[in-house]
């Protein structure tokens, strides 16, 4: 296909692919002339890609191309890849590690992670930005009188279990690499607010269930 129905199908202005393809973030067309390009269906996913990073994810583009680097990066195997590049996603606000709050939470967390057998996290530890972010919500909900560990997180890491289950069955669907990280990447980030609202959407449901309308 050419520019003009690349654009047509992703809904990204000949302008901004045009930037893209500067930037890296999508691999160059193939050559038929001087002046054009044939495009096909990875580029299309290419730019719906960058479209849920920006657009719903709310990236700078400048952490899109850090992402996009690390799905294209075939220096790495699938597992490296597709860990990479979501730590590249935004995580929030980094733990203070001399806070005695932190150290108690962080303590939790690894209790958490011995529980389940999650062995991989908790290998990794506070090197993963998810690993940190959990400390630091952990701490929060402390501070805030709502201790959350225990058998109290178990089942709710359990189900994120079967979430993950989920996930990567679907990009086990897809053929090369590189379609696979980036379909895990994109479900992290168009999926997650879909969960919440499953989840709000659940709560209202059953507390109807429970105690009548």
């Amino acid at each position: 296909m050419r520019l003009a129905e690349l654009s047509e199908r992703s809904g990204v202005s000949t302008a901004t692919i045009k930037y893209y393809l500067r930037q890296g973030m999508l691999a160059p067309g193939r050559k038929i002339g001087a002046t054009t390009a044939d495009y096909d269906e990875s580029h299309v996913r290419r730019l719906r890609l960058v479209r849920a990073l920006i657009e719903v994810g709310r990236l700078p583009v400048a952490t899109a191309k850090e992402v996009i680097g690390y799905i294209d990066d075939d220096s790495l195997d699938q597992t490296m890849r597709l860990g990479a590049a979501l730590w590249a996603l935004p995580h929030g606000p980094e733990p203070d590690e001399t806070d005695p709050s932190v150290v108690a939470a962080a303590q939790e967390v690894d209790s958490l992670l011995e529980t389940l057998g999650w062995s991989t996290a908790r290998e990794v530890g506070a090197l993963s930005p998810d690993y940190r972010a959990l400390v630091v919500a952990v701490t929060t909900l402390s501070r805030l009188g709502y201790p959350w560990g225990g058998e109290m997180a178990v089942p709710y890491a359990e189900l994120m279990h079967q979430a993950a289950i989920r996930d990567l069955d679907y990009m086990d669907t897809h053929s090369t690499e590189t379609e696979k990280v980036e379909t895990a990447v994109a479900a992290t980030v168009l999926i997650e607010p879909v969960l919440r609202s499953l989840r709000r959407l659940a709560q209202a449901e059953e507390a109807a269930r429970r105690y009548g309308l």
